[in-house]
């Protein structure tokens, strides 16, 4: 995805809860062989300059990072799923939503 940081390891994610504190923080968990979401990444794609001016974006393959995945499972307490989305605020997952609900306007508005 253009201008969104991949994520590869725990300490990525690590660093995302920090930097929350100063701007939120959106983590996309992607399957690539997934048409969902493939469909969810385009949607997102189209969107991607009205989040970029808000908040910082982030992609995590999850067929490369599936650990990633359920470390961010665990310590947000949100069910893995793919496509997801979580946005982060002040070190919390304040807002997470999956599948054919993700879209750019329901992001924006928790934004």
């Amino acid at each position: 995805m253009y201008n969104w940081k991949e994520l590869f390891t725990e300490q990525d994610v690590d660093e995302l809860i920090t930097k929350s504190a100063e701007r939120p923080q959106l983590i996309f968990k992607h399957s690539v062989t997934c048409g969902i979401s493939a469909h969810a990444r385009f949607k997102l794609e189209e969107g991607s300059e009205a989040l970029l001016e808000k908040a910082d974006a982030n992609y995590l393959n999850l067929l490369r990072h599936r650990n990633v995945s359920n470390y961010i499972a665990r310590i947000f307490s949100v069910t893995h799923q793919s496509p997801q989305i979580l946005l982060l605020k002040n070190g919390q997952s304040v807002f997470n939503t999956s599948h054919h609900a993700i879209n750019i306007k329901s992001i924006l508005e928790k934004l």
